[in-house]
């Protein structure tokens, strides 16, 4: 399948499980916390300067947001979660939602991979974890993106990557990939695993 990446749109914008598209083209979720770079990462991806709207609020938004690639796949930006200040009731609304997308979403069967990131200097969260637990036991396909490798020196970046490995991930196929939204770090093997999942 010849995608055009550059040719990409905001298709939908998901408030509640009713929203769902009944689709079947091929599904790309992006998961992270809050200001882990994922709008920045969709920009990077699809060869756009602010198609993703960087918000200046983390957290802020609870929706999905699906972009139509050439009419032949979605990437499917999943609310940030993790962020302190919000508040209780909206924390349950994101597991809700997010929930939904891979439980209740009528086109579950078109989501191929999910990515999920990772901020490259903190390392992953427990929210990390937890998601990353939940996909392995829902036996559904994702590597692992570790954002803003820019802000590292070389060494730093190469021991924060072995770190991370070796306390998460040692003994486990799961692929982790560098990503950088600045140096474009990553992004052609990023897409080299999606084209790989929905061909």
């Amino acid at each position: 399948m010849r995608i055009n990446v550059n040719n990409a749109n905001i298709a939908l914008t998901i408030g509640n499980s009713k929203q769902f598209p009944k689709d079947p083209r091929p599904q790309i979720a992006l998961s992270g916390r809050s200001n882990v770079g994922k709008s920045s990462l969709i920009n990077t991806l699809l060869g756009r300067k602010s198609l993703a709207r960087v918000s200046s609020a983390p957290g802020k938004t609870i929706t999905i947001n699906y972009y139509n690639v050439d009419g032949k796949m979605f990437l499917v930006d999943l609310p940030g979660y993790g962020y302190a200040q919000r508040s209780r009731e909206s924390k349950k609304s994101w597991s809700a939602l997010t929930d939904d997308y891979f439980t209740k979403n009528p086109s579950a069967d078109a989501i191929k991979l999910v990515v999920q990131l990772i901020d490259i200097r903190t390392g992953p969260t427990n929210d990390d974890i937890m998601m990353i637990n939940f996909l392995i036991d829902s036996e559904i396909p994702f590597v692992v993106v570790a954002t803003k490798t820019d802000k590292l020196s070389k060494t730093q970046l190469k021991n924060a990557l072995d770190d991370m490995w070796k306390e998460h991930f040692e003994g486990t196929n799961i692929k982790i990939i560098p990503f950088s939204s600045v140096t474009r770090e990553g992004k052609d093997i990023l897409w080299n695993e999606i084209f790989e999942v929905i061909n």
